[in-house]
């Protein structure tokens, strides 16, 4: 490791000035232009490397280097550190215009690494450009003056490229058409493929390419799909197969590949090296093609003459620019819904978990959760059963003796009070028998009366008999009047019974008539299982949910299960006794049905999901 030589002390800076004054009138090409001027700037500040970087300060982990400079036979450990803190400096010097930092001691007395950054005058866009150095074995007041001499060749980025931009009019314009006649084709194609045949066949046609394949990323990796003037091809074709493999080349490095490779290029160009040594191809270019940055699809140009000039490959550039999102479109929108589908799902598991291997994650992370929900016991064990609901006081009202009907005003669900009229009896017959009962009873007091007076002793006994034998049966029959009409024996709601088509019909002593059930004391009756009776407490609660109304639920609270099973056609039942909480609604009737819920604590969802399996093969395999 030796110090730099200073080019001040050999004279060395009239001909530095010279070059930056050459590079102001430059007209070449940018890759020749930015490392002459990267190193006449290095040379200037006495650097031992530098840097150009390009990129946002609001973007630092999109900075890219353009050229870089290393000072020949010299090699510092203070290298990797500058390299390192390059894009932090570059931010720096984005934002405020010059930065400078120390990196570490030098190698001479009271001197120091010194890295210094300055902003250079570009047109480019939202991007901007800096130039980066490191000073070795200097001092901070002498890094000063190193920035000083660079900010008198800041300017020279604007005036190379004000002069490339007089120079150069006519030929963008006819590179501006060629891409505006690829671009008229591709979009006059409404289908993916038709699009790419039509791109494919008009870059070989406007640029004079022999052939042009174009590839598209499916599920990691490249596959061909139009090669121009060709309608169909084997995939399995070993032409094909190589070609992809240069695609993806291009793709795994995220740049343009040029075949022969320059010789200021760093790529590699092993799979492009084989393909046109395979294929005899004397001269290969391959560009990705992005959207949102991200790479989709390779464009791949080969000719056999002349090679790709540097305004032939802006030219391809420019295409994949334009040609892109139209392509990933149609790409999206050309295939069946389930793969649209699956499409749109990866694009967003992507940005939660990544790009790399998302499906993978996403496995693993949704089996990891089915693991947890499958055997977590956070699930409430609800015994199913069917129950009715039954009222605790019924009445059946039978007719009170033979007789006719002669009105009935209420029907089954009618809601009564306690005495409202529910039916009458036809009383004729009752009334007759009434006056004839007190006829006789009449007619056998005054024979008394009359056997009294003759002092018949004998005669007013039997006479007085035969009167109160009149009057029973005259309080017979008046009973029966006070029976004649049916009243509702408490607050409740006709069950059973409808009267009102047997008007004038006769009816025995003892027919029932209605059913009648009082409504402000219901409960409900379910029928449980017995292989889910033993899960059962007195102190259960659970929800009920009407046939009528299967939307709303309402909770119960276990009263009591029976203590022996009923046999049913479906197994033997337990009867499961409960009691509705909060006032019954007003449509519940005695009767209705629907489904109970009782809850018997909590367990896993795979318990929920296999214990009914597993007990029928326990019952009938014996485990």
């Amino acid at each position: 490791m030796s110090h730099l030589p200073s080019p001040l002390s050999h004279g060395g800076l009239a001909p530095l000035l010279e070059e930056a004054s050459k590079l102001r009138r430059f007209s070449g090409p940018p890759a020749e232009f930015w490392p002459a001027l990267v190193s006449v700037m290095a040379r200037l500040a006495e650097a031992s490397r530098g840097v150009l970087i390009v990129g946002q300060a609001a973007l630092p982990d999109k900075l890219r280097k353009l050229s870089d400079w290393t000072q020949p036979g010299y090699s510092d450990p203070a290298l990797v550190p500058f390299i390192k803190g390059a894009p932090a400096l570059a931010v720096r010097a984005l934002e405020v215009g010059q930065a400078l930092e120390p990196i570490g001691p030098g190698l001479l007395p009271d001197s120091t690494h010194i890295a210094i950054c300055i902003r250079l005058q570009f047109q480019g866009g939202a991007d901007g450009c800096v130039a980066a150095f490191l000073i070795p074995n200097s001092t901070e007041a002498k890094a000063g003056e190193f920035l000083l001499r660079l900010a008198l060749l800041a300017d020279i980025p604007l005036d190379y490229q004000a002069q490339r931009n007089t120079q150069q009019p006519k030929s963008e314009a006819e590179k501006f058409a060629s891409v505006l006649d690829v671009l008229s084709q591709v979009n006059a194609e409404g289908r993916f493929l038709a699009a790419l045949m039509a791109l494919a066949n008009g870059v070989a046609s406007q640029l004079q390419c022999e052939r042009v394949g174009i590839g598209w990323l499916e599920s990691g990796y490249i596959r061909l799909k139009a090669l121009s003037r060709t309608e169909r091809f084997e995939p399995k074709m070993a032409a094909v197969q190589t070609m992809e493999a240069a695609m993806e080349e291009a793709l795994d490095q995220d740049e343009e590949i040029l075949w022969p490779q320059p010789d200021n290029s760093r790529s590699i160009v092993r799979d492009h090296a084989a393909f046109a040594q395979g294929q005899g191809v004397q001269h290969l270019v391959s560009l990705p093609i992005r959207v949102a940055g991200k790479g989709v699809a390779v464009l791949t140009c080969e000719r056999q003459a002349a090679p790709f000039s540097e305004v032939t490959i802006q030219q391809l550039r420019m295409v994949c620019d334009q040609v892109a999102r139209r392509l990933s479109d149609l790409h999206a929108s050309d295939r069946w819904f389930g793969s649209r589908w699956m499409h749109r799902l990866k694009q967003r598991m992507e940005t939660w978990v990544g790009p790399e291997h998302t499906w993978a994650k996403v496995s693993a992370i949704g089996a990891t959760g089915v693991v947890l929900l499958l055997f977590l016991p956070i699930y409430p064990i609800r015994i199913e059963g069917n129950f009715i609901v039954r009222s605790e006081e019924q009445s059946y009202l039978s007719a009170p003796f033979d007789g006719f009907i002669q009105s009935a005003s209420v029907r089954p669900g009618d809601v009564l009070t306690n005495g409202a009229i529910l039916m009458r009896f036809n009383t004729e017959q009752i009334e007759l028998e009434e006056s004839a009962s007190i006829a006789d009873q009449t007619r056998y007091l005054r024979e008394a009366e009359k056997a009294r007076a003759a002092r018949n002793l004998a005669e007013m006994r039997i006479a007085q008999a035969q009167a109160d034998q009149a009057a029973a049966r005259l309080g017979l029959v008046r009973y029966r009047l006070s029976q004649a009409t049916l009243k509702a024996p408490f607050n409740g709601v006709i069950v059973e019974g409808d009267l009102r088509q047997r008007i004038a019909a006769p009816v025995r002593q003892g027919d029932p008539l209605y059913k009648f059930a009082r409504i402000d004391s219901l409960f409900i009756e379910a029928e449980i299982s017995e292989r889910d009776a033993h899960r059962l407490s007195s102190k259960a609660t659970g929800e009920v949910a009407f046939v009528a109304q299967p939307d709303s639920k309402y909770p119960v609270q276990v009263l009591r299960v029976e203590p022996s099973a009923v046999p049913k056609e479906t197994g033997n039942i337990f009867i499961v006794r409960a009691s509705l909480t909060g006032a019954p609604q007003a449509w519940w009737r005695p009767g209705m049905s629907g489904l109970c819920k009782i809850d018997a604590g909590r367990g896993t969802l795979f318990w929920i999901l296999t214990h009914r399996t597993v007990d029928f093969l326990r019952l009938n395999l014996w485990w």
